[in-house]
């Protein structure tokens, strides 16, 4: 693959992970504003100290919303573009468009769901801020080892395709995988840090959202990508191009 269409794969995926970030907003606006609001006021209901307000609930919940989860899009469109660039044509197969979707099925189960069983989302109110750093070092640290892990497993998968076949060595690698990061779950420390008369409810509710706008975001991007790669590296056939009898008679037959 060219510089070229590298370029031209880059920007794709940055334009598809703009539009996907659309209906992610839309997500996280509609159904997860209302349990931040909720969550905040347990907090001021709870707490006795009252900070000053830089930047109004309103356009936090708005034009900061917005800022956040499209730059969040477009960053991971480019990241995941340069990861199908490295992987097209190097796992099975796969055409661009299944390649782009499979990219993106990997990148929401590495980067988010495996680190997010165990350190997951949490609203406002919930957490210790003195241990913010702490929390935000063990995230990315799951973060770091669920990618490197999902990337081990994948080479293991291509040396024993050999041996095993495609099926069995997929098997085998996701099963190492999985033990592995069961491993790293039980060894890195545990943070619970809700307040005990925190509601449950609200909790769950805010988690779940949590987790649908990324699935939201990510399946978005795969199929939008998937789509604009297809028509980028395997251009339709001009309708007419071998109207002539000389070119119909020199096309191989099928």
């Amino acid at each position: 693959m060219n510089s070229i269409s590298v370029r031209a794969l880059l920007v794709r995926g940055m334009l598809a992970g703009l539009a996907a970030g659309v209906p992610a907003l839309l997500v996280a606006y509609l159904l997860g504003e209302s349990k931040v609001d909720s969550a905040i006021a347990y907090e001021d209901g709870h707490s006795h100290e009252h900070g000053v307000e830089l930047v109004s609930r309103t356009l936090q919940s708005t034009a900061g919303l917005a800022t956040g989860v499209l730059i969040f899009g477009v960053a991971l469109g480019g990241i995941a573009a340069l990861a199908f660039c490295v992987a097209l044509g190097r796992v099975g197969r796969l055409g661009p468009r299944a390649t782009a979707v499979l990219i993106s099925l990997a990148a929401l189960l590495t980067v988010y769901v495996v680190p997010f069983l165990k350190y997951p989302a949490n609203p406002p109110s919930v957490g210790d801020p003195d241990t913010i750093g702490k929390r935000t070092t063990l995230y990315f640290l799951m973060i770091a080892l669920s990618v490197l892990l999902a990337v081990g497993a994948l080479i293991l998968g291509r040396r024993l395709a050999p041996r095993l076949g495609n099926w069995y060595a997929t098997v085998t690698a996701g099963a190492a995988f999985a033990v592995v990061i069961g491993v790293a779950y039980a060894l890195l420390p545990a943070i619970n840090e809700v307040p005990k008369d925190f509601p449950a409810t609200l909790l769950w509710q805010f988690r779940l959202t949590a987790l649908t706008i990324q699935l939201v975001l990510w399946t978005g991007f795969g199929l939008l990508f998937g789509h604009l790669a297809e028509r980028l590296l395997i251009p339709k056939a001009v309708p007419g191009a071998q109207t002539d009898p000389a070119a119909r008679s020199a096309a191989p037959a099928r």
